[in-house]
């Protein structure tokens, strides 16, 4: 296993946003949480929600919940070292709307489709998807971790309360998507709710041993793996799968990285714009996990 942290360099240098190749900068060590932040704010609202394709499948400009996800992802890089205002702004602008039962639809209705994702343009915004719920309520975890601000918003436990009870009640043959985010909410969740850790053992009869669930209505060959229920090590997710299993996705994923230096993805995307943003985004996202697993110096 080789990473070529040189060759990477190159390829966001050449292919990825601004964005991505500040928290590129930030995964090796090179910190400029301030830049990162307002590299990000470049997507805000003035509702206090982010748009503007930072969610790069969903290009409109108006503020998104699956906007929001990606938002989180950043404020949870930076939240060591700084603790933004925006990331409280982001729970009022999330509380703001959800729906009566706790959850967040998928997408709010989309004023110009030009480059979005059918399911993204075509999203009813009237019903809770805990598909969406549960992947943005997992990263606001990770920002209250170090934001004391965003632990303590309403918002947050109301849609922890939402994601616990959904999880509870899945039905028989839960979408491959859905259960991978459940899995990851419930690890990050299980710091401030013992209950959590509990259910994620009810998950085990949904997920195969090898961790490989074909994502339905994807491209043929799109699937979740170990790592997209588990990214990080140490906490309860990680029993869903054998040490060996998740030793071989590591690595796996370490010698992903194609010959211009970036890692690539199994999804199709709906513009040329996301086609790019998505490899930078990936290749971060690989460093990140490949960092936090012990397989990347820095």
């Amino acid at each position: 296993m080789s990473i070529d942290l040189s060759a990477a360099s190159a390829f966001m240098a050449t292919h990825a946003r601004v964005l991505d190749r500040r928290r590129y900068q930030n995964l090796l060590g090179e910190r400029d949480p301030e830049s990162t932040l307002a590299a990000l704010a470049a997507y805000r609202n003035p509702d206090g929600g982010f748009g503007w394709g930072l969610e790069p499948d969903l290009r409109a400009t108006e503020s998104q919940p699956g906007a929001a996800l990606h938002a989180f992802e950043v404020f949870a890089e930076v939240a060591d070292s700084v603790r933004s205002p925006q990331a409280v702004a982001l729970c009022d602008w999330l509380a703001s709307v959800t729906l009566p039962d706790g959850g967040l639809s998928f997408a709010l209705p989309v004023t110009n489709p030009t480059g979005c994702a059918p399911f993204w343009a075509n999203a009813d915004s009237t019903v809770s998807s805990l598909q969406i719920s549960a992947i943005v309520a997992e990263n606001a975890h990770r920002v209250a971790v170090h934001d004391a601000d965003v632990a303590a918003h309403p918002w947050l436990d109301r849609i922890t309360e939402y994601c616990l009870s959904a999880i509870a009640n899945l039905g028989p043959q839960p979408h491959a998507l859905v259960l991978a985010f459940a899995a990851r909410f419930l690890d990050a969740a299980c710091k401030t709710r013992p209950e959590a850790a509990e259910l994620l053992d009810s998950l085990r009869i949904h997920v195969p041993a090898n961790g490989l669930l074909h994502v339905e209505g994807g491209s043929p060959d799109e699937m979740m793996r170990p790592l997209d229920f588990a990214p990080l090590p140490g906490g309860p997710a990680r029993r869903l799968f054998e040490p060996d299993v998740v030793d071989a996705e590591l690595h796996r994923l370490a010698n992903g990285q194609q010959p211009d230096g970036g890692w690539s993805v199994d999804f199709a995307s709906y513009s040329p714009a996301a086609g790019l943003e998505w490899r930078g985004y990936h290749t971060v996202h690989a460093l990140w996990i490949l960092k936090e697993n012990g397989l990347l110096g820095g």
